[in-house]
């Protein structure tokens, strides 16, 4: 692809924002240098006197320093607990258990290409979009096998191969606030979000399901405006492929008949977790009867966990990837290695956030914030939307979703509880935000990898040819994404089971 002559305004601001992304530390670098902000804040802000009032408990919160005896004790004495008993952490690894052990028997390649594989001709680019907005449910899987994947097919089929991978990398990416069933970034996102909404309340609990509603009607948003952009826009620019062709090779019979077993697992496990919730008397529901609140929604988890884990034994041993308890044991370990660098992060992000709420900074600045808002009458449906378009913009720099969740989380989640909106109604603008600049960021880590793909097909292909190509994607999705937040925010419609957009001030 020959790169354009003259670079606009908008190229030449991606240039900037590369520039600028690039010389942002690292995850674990910035969490070490917010932590230390913390202690000086805390200080200055003690000897300065701050207070607020708590609206929901008429509680007067003062700013505590850090940088005391008293403080210094706490710091390294909760240093081990802080990290044991951060949320997201346990959500995540628990999770991987059975993703991870998914993704190494090779069950979620096989699904994945069976899936594009089966379609028609005219349906290919549909296969690809659907499958790549439910792989996100995958961690990143969906980013490592789809895109090749897809510019096999459609090179397959005559078609630029791309075309191919970018529809599947923006569905994957772009993609992250839609699905059809709760997935590990939903665990992940709602913990940080408890450990926020805490600071407003500590008795409220959230749910990893509390966006499900959303997140499930955006997929017939994002699947067809994602085949629109490819078929319309993306594609018809890429020149003509004039490289070789070829075909995919099908699945091997004994990966068709390690899918139909995995496939009658899910039914049995599905099967069992419905024995729990289904009747009235069953183990998972609630005191009451309900489903709602109830044992069942605090064990989403482990159900996920068990949705991948059931299935991967059953392609595993049926594949022969496993032989024995032996290769599940190294198959679990070897996904457990691979979250070694989340760890790191989570171990810094929980002495973060534990600094933050010790300050009480979160709910001071939450109280004073809230009162600015209000004072200048700017709230309401311009208000999220200025906070979807900050966390866009955030995206462009920090591309770490549970990052700047937890860096941005601690604030705005309080603030908007004060403001009369629930922490699943700010988690969902957050996360509205955070999909749509996702296939453009040069700071996401496959980004490079999705560069790296794409000079197979065209070895001139640049950095700046590619964010072209993505670009689309993002504008499309972002300007539909909002508009359709708005509607939903105007007809008042729940986000998710026992999840509203309106939070009583009163906390209850």
């Amino acid at each position: 692809m020959e790169a354009a002559k003259k670079r606009g305004l908008f190229s030449k601001f991606l240039d900037v924002v590369e520039k600028v992304g690039n010389k942002l530390p690292d995850p674990v670098t910035l969490f070490i240098l917010f932590a230390l902000a913390i202690l000086v804040v805390s200080h200055f802000a003690a000897m300065a006197g701050l207070a607020v009032v708590n609206p929901g408990t008429n509680e007067e919160i003062k700013a505590i320093s850090l940088l005391t005896k008293t403080g210094f004790q706490e710091i390294m004495t909760k240093m081990v607990t802080n990290f044991a008993n951060f949320p997201p952490l346990g959500l995540v690894l628990v999770t991987m258990i059975g993703v991870g052990l998914a993704e190494g028997v090779g069950l979620i390649s096989a699904l994945l290409r069976k899936v594009v594989q089966a379609a028609p001709k005219k349906m290919i680019t549909f296969a690809i979009v659907f499958a790549g907005v439910l792989a996100n449910m995958a961690g990143d899987a969906g980013f490592i096998v789809l895109p090749p994947i897809a510019a096999l097919v459609f090179m397959s089929v005559g078609r630029h191969p791309i075309a191919g991978m970018a529809a599947a990398y923006a569905a994957v990416a772009g993609g992250f606030s839609a699905n059809l069933i709760v997935n590990m970034l939903d665990a992940l996102l709602a913990g940080f979000t408890q450990t926020a909404a805490e600071i407003v309340n500590p008795d409220i609990v959230v749910n990893p399901a509390m966006n499900f509603y959303f997140l499930f009607a955006s997929c017939f948003i994002i699947v067809p405006l994602a085949i629109w952009v490819t078929e319309k826009i993306v594609e018809p620019r890429l020149p003509e492929y004039t490289g070789p062709k070829i075909s995919m090779e099908p699945l091997q019979a004994v990966e068709i008949k390690g899918l139909k077993l995995a496939g009658l697992a899910t039914l049995v496990f599905l099967a069992l977790v419905a024995i729990t919730i289904v009747p009235e008397s069953g183990w998972l529901r609630g005191e009451d009867g309900g489903i709602v609140i109830s044992p069942f929604m605090s064990s989403l988890v482990p159900v996920i966990m068990g949705l991948f884990l059931f299935p991967a034994l059953a392609y595993g041993f049926t594949t022969r990837t496993l032989r024995n308890d032996k290769d599940v044991a190294n198959e679990m370990g070897k996904a457990m290695s691979s979250m070694g660098l989340y760890i790191i992060i989570a171990f810094f992000a929980a002495q973060f956030i534990a600094y933050f709420n010790w300050s009480n900074l979160g709910i001071i600045m939450a109280v004073n914030g809230a009162d600015l808002l209000q004072g200048i009458g700017f709230k309401g449906l311009p208000l999220l939307i200025g906070f979807i378009l900050f966390a866009a913009f955030l995206n462009l720099f920090i591309a770490s979703a549970s990052a700047k969740w937890a860096i941005v989380g601690p604030v705005f989640v309080p603030m908007f509880m004060l403001l009369g909106y629930s922490p699943a109604f700010t988690q969902l603008a957050y996360r509205i935000g955070d999909s749509i600049t996702n296939p453009i960021t040069p700071m996401f880590a496959y980004f490079a990898i999705l560069l790296a793909l794409a000079k197979r097909y065209d070895k001139n292909l640049g950095l700046g040819s590619l964010i072209s190509i993505m670009l689309p994607y993002s504008i499309v999705f972002g300007i539909a994404w909002i508009v359709f937040f708005a509607i939903w925010y105007f007809l008042g419609l729940p986000l998710g089971p026992g999840a509203v957009i309106e939070y009583p001030l009163g906390g209850e």
